[in-house]
């Protein structure tokens, strides 16, 4: 099953307080290759599900491609799940490089990012951060 959407989107403060800059992740997918890069099942390291085949910034946020595996269990409990409507979140897993703290919000400005996942998730942390379902 081939999904899209945007695991970020810039300038939307999820419900972590952070709020991430366009521009964060542009050194990170430089020295990152998308294939290093991993498709996880709810931010679980030992449950990859597929393959991320694109990811890159746009004027909105962090776009990425990709597709599940059906010959993973869990890819096919995903790719169901997805098909339903049931799961559409997107969630990404990273470590602030650069970031302040802004004094009149009190949210992380999050400036520049080391990116090593993008997870399907029930709940996003970042509300916005969702599958097309255009498709």
């Amino acid at each position: 099953m081939q999904i899209r959407g945007y695991a970020s989107r810039f300038h939307e403060v999820d419900d972590g307080g952070d709020c991430v800059h366009r521009g964060a992740f542009l050194r990170s997918l430089v020295r990152r290759p998308t294939q290093d890069i991993k498709m996880l099942w709810q931010h679980d390291p030992s449950r990859p599900i597929g393959r991320w085949t694109s990811i890159r910034e746009d004027s909105q946020g962090l776009f990425v491609q990709g597709e599940i595996l059906d010959a993973v269990a869990q890819g096919r409990e995903a790719a169901h799940l997805i098909a339903a409507g049931v799961l559409n979140g997107l969630s990404i897993g990273f470590k602030a490089r650069k970031a302040r703290r802004d004094p009149h919000t009190g949210c992380r400005d999050v400036l520049a990012v080391d990116l090593w996942e993008v997870s399907l998730v029930t709940f996003p942390l970042l509300r916005s951060a969702r599958l097309d379902s255009s498709d």
